[in-house]
């Protein structure tokens, strides 16, 4: 502290000893503090008699009472925090995603889309066209297939590529390749029976048949043998053939066939189980 406030101080000391002959009250929670540069007085006291001290001890204490007094001063400038921001100017936080939100973000079947169901019963539009030649059943059942897709092409150019001769077309393989070449994705697959289909597999060629004719899709199938319609026609092709799945009803348990066979009965309708009867030891392509 300056000289000239410690000489006020003293000042004001002998003033308050000489017009006020009372006692000066003292206690151990007050402080006489002259803030250096401001002007301001301020005083405190605890009136416990056993603190009291005279105008004259006070005066003579004035000295280290202003040394006191300049030490907090400086103390308290020091340990005084900065001023916290006003609210308004507090960031705003950024928002955090509760539980349900992160389940969400984490688990794709909340939010996955589930597949619409396919129908009961359905048809596909194709053309018909029966087969020019005794041994090309397999190119007319993929162009019936593709048809159904929307693609034209000629039994003689499926022929080339499905590499049929007087023999015929060797399998559900050929067809399946060719079937992929024309249709965007290759979503073609073969399956084969080795022998007598069981419960699963005629299963499957249920759920294959509706999926592809869902798809807007023909199934080829390789058969061989006899099978009977549902309208009691009898169907024998004992060296083989191959027929086109053009459609399904009561959720694929009846499928439709188109057959270049003959092509005064160009289609019927066969179980699906009479169906993979039929292909038994052979394949189809969906």
């Amino acid at each position: 502290m300056e000289e000239h406030v410690k000489h006020h101080l003293r000042r004001q000391l002998r003033r308050l000893a000489t017009e006020r002959p009372y006692q000066v009250v003292v206690g151990s929670a007050a402080a006489l503090l002259l803030a250096t540069g401001t002007g301001v007085l301020v005083a405190g006291a605890d009136e416990s008699p056993a603190r009291q001290q005279t105008p004259a001890a006070l005066v003579e204490a004035a000295p280290r009472l202003a040394d006191v007094a300049s030490r907090n001063q400086a103390r308290v400038a020091v340990s005084t925090p900065a001023a916290s921001p006003s609210p308004s100017a507090s960031p705003t936080p950024s928002p955090t995603a509760t539980p349900s939100t992160k389940r969400r973000a984490a688990d794709p079947d909340l939010t996955r889309t589930a597949a619409p169901k396919p129908p009961a019963s359905k048809i596909l539009d194709y053309d018909y066209q029966a087969q020019v030649t005794y041994y090309y059943c397999g190119p007319a059942a993929v162009r019936h297939a593709l048809s159904a897709a929307g693609i034209d092409r000629t039994q003689d150019g499926l022929a080339g590529a499905l590499g049929t001769t007087e023999m015929g077309t060797n399998s559900a393989l050929d067809t399946t390749r060719v079937l992929n070449q024309f249709v965007k994705g290759n979503p073609y697959r073969t399956r084969m029976f080795p022998g007598t289909p069981n419960a699963a597999q005629v299963a499957q060629l249920r759920a294959d048949v509706v999926a592809a004719i869902t798809a807007r899709r023909g199934v080829v199938a390789n058969v061989a043998g006899d099978a009977t319609d549902t309208a009691g026609g009898w169907h024998s092709f004992p060296g083989g053939h191959y027929i086109a799945v053009i459609g399904y009803r009561d959720s694929g348990r009846l499928v439709r066939i188109a057959d270049s066979a003959d092509p005064s009965l160009p289609e019927y309708w066969i179980t699906t189980a009479d169906l993979a009867n039929w292909i038994a030891t052979r394949g189809y392509s969906a």
